[in-house]
């Protein structure tokens, strides 16, 4: 295949911390964008990369120290897609030379793809080209504000996701559902299984053949109309306290793909034009100093305001959680 554009001279890379772990192939892929898989996996195939003067495979994992020798690329003419614009910054909630947390605004999605050309972290990587890596250690749906952290190291990054799949990090969110909770204290166990629509949208339904998946319930505040919860995930399904409360029959105001469409129509006209669940509260050991973090982020102001209409308009009970 005839690769338009500019060639790359043969250059070597010491790997650093930030890159150690990562395979070869996947370090390949992001240093040289524009070259396509294929060509980056013929040059592993033929050896013409070299870890320290040695052919390696392409599943070799890169340790701190290494050189690197890369063969002369040309890199396909940029154009195709247009770069990530830069912003405005993201609200920074805690950083340091391994991680990032950010309070991520509703209506964005955390990373390209499916429609949508850009997200937060080619938002933060075009706001931080300095910066030798910036991943994802977790995920918020699009219509979903809140804490996420942002990976500056792949050892933090590996780190992050064991802590994830042990359940060591805890994530605490609010969610405003339709009708009157009534329990101050509530475990929900109820197996999730994503499905596709006949249009093509995933979906995620309470079913005997999906996976086991927990959320802990708690009453924050409570109106004639509305319930105010705090919601702990045990388990980090797609969709899944969307799902769960829904299924209980509390839909989240303003829930496009599960909740109540006529409420959602009328909450508009009431101030809400968005879903209401917030990524809140989040507590961990740093991956690399151990250090305990209890990060929050407070309410949006579209959704505090209304919540301010909600009081306003209806005396609140308070749950014990406040």
């Amino acid at each position: 295949m005839t690769i338009q554009g500019k060639a790359i001279a043969v250059r070597h890379e010491r790997i650093d911390e930030a890159a150690a772990g990562q395979r070869i192939d996947n370090f390949l892929l992001r240093l040289a964008k524009g070259v396509p898989k294929s060509h980056i996996y013929r040059i592993l195939r033929a050896g013409q990369v070299r870890v320290n003067g040695r052919r390696v495979q392409q599943t070799y994992r890169l340790v701190a120290g290494d050189e690197v020798r890369i063969p002369p690329l040309r890199l396909a003419q940029p154009g195709a897609s247009a770069p990530a614009p830069a912003g405005k910054p993201l609200p920074v909630v805690w950083e340091d030379d391994a991680l990032l947390v950010v309070d991520k605004p509703a209506g964005k999605a955390v990373h390209g793809g499916s429609g949508v050309s850009y997200g937060i972290i080619e938002q933060l990587r075009s706001q931080r080209p300095e910066a030798r890596m910036l991943e994802l250690a977790h995920r918020l749906d699009r219509e979903t504000s809140g804490l996420l952290i942002v990976a500056k190291k792949r050892s933090a990054l590996a780190a992050l996701h064991d802590m994830m799949r042990e359940g060591r990090v805890e994530k605490r969110y609010l969610a405003l559902v339709s009708g009157r909770w009534t329990n101050a204290l509530q475990h929900v166990k109820l197996p999730l299984f994503k499905y596709l629509t006949a249009d093509g949208e995933r979906r995620v339904r309470v079913s005997a053949d999906g996976k086991p998946s927990h959320s802990v319930v708690r009453l924050v505040k409570r109106w004639r109309r509305f319930s105010l919860l705090e919601v702990e995930l045990k388990s980090g399904r797609t969709h899944q306290i969307r799902v769960h409360l829904a299924h209980l029959g509390f839909p989240l105001a303003g829930d496009d793909k599960y909740g109540d469409f006529a409420l959602n129509k009328q909450l508009e006209g009431e101030g809400l034009k968005r879903m209401f669940l917030h990524a809140a509260r989040l507590r961990f050991s740093h991956p690399c100093s151990g250090q305990v973090l209890a990060l929050n982020a407070p309410l949006p102001h579209e959704l505090q305001s209304f919540i301010d209409y909600l009081d306003a308009e209806d005396s609140p009970e308070h749950g014990p959680t406040l």
